[in-house]
């Protein structure tokens, strides 16, 4: 059946204007006025749905999310059906989740294969997956990214630190190979002697508290490892190369400093949480919450990021969405932080704080938060134009956005499988009144009213 959305507020990267979008055969059709004339619609075949003072944004692409992510000996709690029906609700309709490291010694496909298992048949909204690379990093693995990227996944993960960290001439590998391939690699960075060290030393001299998790990995920790990385890239000749996760000042000063030397092909993406919230939190008595890596930071790092968005310093904003039970396996680290799972929920928010804590309160546009959330996602990892973008020929994938209802942020009102949201208690000014995912509604008022399984795997582009 046809979709006609109806006197909303379209809003794109270039643009906000009033206009009427058809959807037809799951992708966008048309977009402007009088499209019932134009294509002789019958109202009484197809759904109207008026969004009249309403903005229409397309849907949210999140490329960094971690479902039934296995940690040591804890598995995060949403796997992609909870965690894709959290994601539904809260406006984002694609995923690229990161997976985990496989076996000691095992191929790329391992996880690959591991990973369309999990998914599978489970997902309600349209994934795709980043590889791994993982020590050791051998040969075969280098030459095993050409086949990945011909399989749809045109994108590699490197950790700097935990137990399968690639070294520096690893990573200068996968750099070079990457860029033959016109893929991407991201890192997560921080130095891991600095922040084992740290784990060994504070709970020997008995600082086991949370705040000490944050106290861990400082700053400097995250930006020798950014610096590294950059420099690392340029010996590959500018390959590209996407800081997963930036969180602090010093980080972002890295990266606008080699940009300024002419560095290219640099992409820095953050998370909702280092924008809106603070190491103070490892001080409530629930401080186990926010265990997650890197650590929270301080408001100067918070205003500096916010800041740096607007400035186009900052590609994208996803998640990190990692959650884990409170009262079960965050306990862990009740008396000893490094003991604690890291991550936190997030999927399901991120939408809705960056129109209230950025558009809202002029720290951002509304076109920027449809640049940093959809588009620029999108074309960054290969999703564009399908995904990211409401223009003819893309997916009929949406937001209908109130801007005037306000609400408070509250568990009881979350679709994520854990028991806590890091927000408990925001006031937000906007609600997402209705998604859609290839012309269907798969959430309304807060309700899921999507299919299990209906989410298909998306074969994602090497760049040009």
């Amino acid at each position: 059946m046809d979709t006609l959305i109806k006197n909303g507020k379209i809003v794109s990267v270039e643009a906000i204007y009033k206009a009427d979008i058809l959807i037809r055969d799951e992708v966008v059709c048309a977009i402007g006025k009088d499209l019932e004339h134009t294509f002789l619609l019958d109202d009484k075949k197809m759904n109207i749905i008026d969004a009249t003072g309403k903005y229409v944004l397309p849907g949210g692409v999140d490329v960094h999310t971690h479902m039934d992510l296995q940690a040591g000996a804890c598995r995060a709690v949403d796997d992609f059906y909870d965690g894709t029906v959290a994601a539904a609700c809260g406006g984002t309709t694609s995923i690229v989740d990161h997976m985990a490291f496989g076996p000691v010694g095992c191929p790329l496909h391992h996880q690959l294969n591991e990973y369309h298992r999990l998914a599978d048949g489970k997902a309600v909204i349209d994934y795709g997956f980043h590889g791994t690379a993982q020590h050791p990093m051998t040969a075969e693995n280098i030459e095993e990214l050409e086949s990945m990227i011909k399989d749809g996944v045109p994108s590699v993960k490197v950790y700097m630190t935990y137990d399968l960290k690639l070294d520096d001439d690893e990573i200068l590998n996968v750099l070079k190979r990457m860029k033959e391939l016109h893929g991407v690699t991201a890192f997560h960075c921080e130095n891991h002697q600095i922040v084992e060290k740290n784990r060994k030393i504070f709970p020997a001299q008995g600082k086991t508290s949370p705040y000490y998790h944050a106290k861990s990995r400082p700053n400097l920790a995250e930006a020798e490892a950014v610096r590294r990385v950059l420099y690392l890239a340029k010996l590959a000749g500018d390959a590209p190369v996407y800081i997963v996760h930036l969180s602090c000042k010093e980080s972002l000063q890295a990266v606008k400093e080699a940009r300024i030397l002419g560095q290219k092909n640099i992409f820095v993406e953050t998370c909702t949480q280092y924008l809106t919230l603070t190491e103070e939190e490892y001080k409530r008595e629930d401080g186990l919450k926010y265990v997650m890596s890197p650590p929270l930071r301080t408001q100067d790092d918070i205003d500096y990021l916010w800041k740096g968005i607007e400035d186009g310093e900052i590609q994208v904003v996803a998640t990190d969405h990692c959650p884990f039970f409170f009262n079960k396996e965050k306990q862990l680290g009740k008396d000893d932080f490094t003991k604690c799972p890291n991550g936190a929920p997030g999927v399901e928010e991120r939408m809705i704080l960056l129109y209230s804590e950025g558009v809202e309160k002029k720290k951002i546009s509304l076109n920027k938060l449809v640049e940093i959330a959809c588009t620029n996602p999108a074309k960054i990892y290969g999703l564009y134009p399908k995904k990211g973008v409401l223009q003819p020929g893309s997916d009929g994938d949406l937001i209908i956005l109130d801007p005037q209802k306000e609400h408070v942020l509250t568990h009881d009102d979350m679709h994520s499988a854990v028991d806590y949201t890091a927000y408990e208690g925001f006031s937000v000014k906007g609600y997402i009144e209705l998604v859609m995912q290839r012309g269907r509604v798969v959430a309304k008022d807060n309700e899921f009213t999507g299919e299990r399984g209906a989410g298909q795997f998306i074969f994602r582009k090497a760049m040009e």
